[in-house]
C-alpha cells in the first residue's frame, strides 16, 4: 500500500512539474479608430490627396512571458495579426483593406509600444486605362503594405480592458509589380481599447540568467540564394517581366541578435530589357543602341536582426557593373527570413529598392554552409 502511494504522489509530482513547464498562450484583442493626412511624399500624387483619411484596426495579439529564450531577449513582445480598413477620402483612391502579421516591442515599463506590421492589403478603386486612370498611385488591386505604430498602452485597468493611443504610418505600395506604382503613405492618430482574456491567470514573466548573447556567435558561413519575381517598368502598359537574381555572400553571427553580411549580386532583369530597347526608339537623345547589356552585379553589406528562426533582413549595395544608366548605383533590400534544418536551409520575401524608389518583391530560396 505505501508503494502504491509512493508511486501515486510521484505521478502526480511529475504531472505538476510537466504542467508548470507547459507554454501557456495568453493573447488579447484590439479594436482603434484612425483618422489622418496622406503625405505628399511623390508630386505625382497630389491630385489625390482630397480628404482625411480614416478607418479602423483590429489586432489579436500573442502574448509572451519568457518562456523561451527569443522573447526574454527582447524583454516580452507580442506578435499577432492586424486587419486593417482605410477610406483615403479620395474618390479615385477608393478604400483599402489590408492584412498583416506584426510584432510589438515593449519600452518604458510597458507603457510605451511600437509596433511593426507587413501585409498584403486589396484596394477597392486601382488604376485602369479606361475607368480610373486618374489613380496614378496603385496600378493592382493587391498590395504590398507596411505600417508602424507608436502607442501609450495601459493594459488590464479594469477587469481585463484597457487603452491605447498614439500615431502611426500606413504604406501601401504594389513593389513596382505593374505600373503605375506611385504608392501612398497615411499619417494617422489613433484611439482605442484592448480586452486581455484570462487576465487573473495571466502567467508571471519568466527571468532566467540566460547564457551571455555572445555566446550564440557562429564562425563564418557561406550562403547561396536565388531569388524570383514579376516587375514592370515605370512607362504604363509596357507589361510584366520575371527577373531572378543570384547571390552568394559570407556572414558572421556575432551574438544571439545579430548577424553581419557581406556579398555579391548579379540582376537578370528582362523588364530591364525591354525599358532598355523602348528609351532607345522613344528618346534618341539618349544616344542608345537598344542592345546595351540589361545585367547588373552589384556587392553589398548586410545585417540580420534574429527572432528565433526569423529574422529581419537590411542590405545595402553598390553597382560595380552598371551598362545603363537606371534609377541610381546605390540599392537596398529589406524583408524578413525564415530558417529551417537547423539554419542550413531558408526562405525569403524582401524588397529591392533603390532608396524609397522599389523595384520588386523578391521570393528567395538558399542554403546556409
Amino acid at each position: 500500500m505505501k508503494q502504491q502511494l509512493s508511486v501515486l504522489i510521484a505521478f502526480l509530482v511529475t504531472c505538476s512539474v510537466f504542467s508548470q513547464e507547459k507554454e501557456q498562450k495568453p493573447f488579447s484583442l484590439e479594436a482603434d479608430y484612425f483618422y489622418g493626412s496622406i503625405l505628399e511624399h511623390n508630386p505625382d500624387i497630389a491630385h489625390l490627396i482630397t480628404g482625411h483619411p480614416r478607418g479602423f484596426i483590429l489586432t489579436y495579439n500573442r502574448k509572451t512571458y519568457g518562456f523561451n529564450e527569443w522573447e526574454r531577449r527582447y524583454h516580452y513582445p507580442d506578435w499577432g495579426f492586424t486587419l486593417a480598413y482605410q477610406n483615403l477620402k479620395n474618390q479615385y483612391l477608393g478604400e483599402n483593406v489590408g492584412l498583416y502579421g506584426h510584432y510589438n516591442w515593449y519600452f518604458f515599463n510597458r507603457n510605451l509600444v511600437i509596433r511593426l506590421g507587413q501585409g498584403v492589403a486589396y484596394a477597392s478603386n486601382p488604376y485602369d486605362p479606361e475607368t480610373n486612370f486618374i489613380n496614378n498611385a496603385y496600378g493592382t488591386r493587391f498590395l504590398s503594405t507596411t505600417f508602424l505604430k507608436a502607442n501609450y498602452v495601459k493594459e488590464n485597468v479594469y477587469k481585463g480592458l484597457g487603452f491605447q493611443a498614439g500615431f502611426g504610418i500606413i504604406h501601401y505600395s504594389n513593389a513596382n509589380l505593374r505600373a503605375p506604382n506611385n504608392s501612398t503613405n497615411t499619417w494617422a492618430f489613433n484611439v482605442g481599447l484592448s480586452y486581455l482574456f484570462d487576465h487573473e491567470e495571466f502567467p508571471d514573466y519568466i527571468v532566467k540568467d540566460d547564457p551571455p548573447s555572445s555566446s550564440h556567435a557562429e564562425k563564418l558561413k557561406y550562403n547561396f540564394v536565388f531569388r524570383f519575381g514579376w516587375n514592370e517598368s515605370d512607362v504604363v502598359g509596357q507589361g510584366q517581366y520575371p527577373f531572378y537574381v543570384a547571390s552568394a555572400f559570407v556572414d558572421k553571427r556575432i551574438n544571439y541578435k545579430s548577424t553581419l553580411q557581406a556579398g555579391v549580386d548579379v540582376f537578370f532583369a528582362d523588364f530591364f530589357k525591354e525599358l532598355i530597347y523602348y528609351r532607345s526608339i522613344a528618346y534618341p537623345e539618349d544616344n542608345l543602341s537598344g542592345d546595351e547589356d540589361y545585367k547588373r552585379v552589384g556587392l553589398f553589406i548586410g545585417h540580420e536582426l534574429r527572432f528565433n528562426k526569423v529574422a529581419f533582413v537590411s542590405q545595402l549595395g553598390y553597382y560595380v557593373y552598371y551598362p545603363f544608366d537606371f534609377e541610381n548605383r546605390i540599392y537596398n533590400r529589406l524583408g524578413l527570413k525564415r530558417y529551417f534544418y537547423n539554419d542550413k536551409i531558408f526562405a525569403s520575401v524582401t524588397v529591392k529598392a533603390h532608396w524609397a524608389k522599389a523595384e520588386g518583391v523578391e521570393f528567395g530560396v538558399g542554403i546556409r554552409l
